[in-house]
């Protein structure tokens, strides 16, 4: 299958299940603000617990089913570093790119797009000065 082909239908499964999600118990798939709300309450988090549990499954299928090439990863201690920086970006955007990117531009929210160009920015920033930084050496 071609990779776009698979992307294509990566997307429109994103949007099915933030649509179903929005439309049928009225909850934005923030990834961060559900995996937040998990670990703070998990007794009213059956729904969240079974959300993330269906990223991890689902995302391991597609990989199994259509041999899609998987990357290697760094250290552990960098993707604790990594992670945590995550995190705190997450905090101070009010958000992650599956709530702000997916669910609020759809929404069509100022403060989303705000949010979503500046982590696009970054992220550009960062993969240029990684780059500059690997041709020096």
């Amino acid at each position: 299958m071609h990779p776009y082909l698979q992307s294509f239908i990566g997307g429109l499964l994103v949007g099915t299940a933030v649509w179903i999600l929005l439309k049928g118990i009225g909850r934005v798939a923030g990834i961060s603000g559900i995996a937040a709300e998990a670990i703070s309450s998990p007794r009213r988090s059956l729904w969240r617990f079974a959300f993330l549990l269906g990223l991890i499954v689902g995302g391991a299928f597609f990989v199994k089913v259509f041999s899609i090439p998987t990357a290697n990863v760094a250290s552990g201690a960098w993707l604790v570093v990594a992670g945590l920086l995550v995190g705190f970006g997450t905090v101070m955007a009010g958000g992650c790119t599956s709530g702000h990117g997916v669910c609020g531009l759809g929404r069509r929210s100022m403060r989303s797009l705000v949010a979503t160009l500046s982590f696009m920015a970054a992220g550009m920033a960062t993969v240029a000065i990684l780059n500059a930084l690997k041709a020096g050496t």
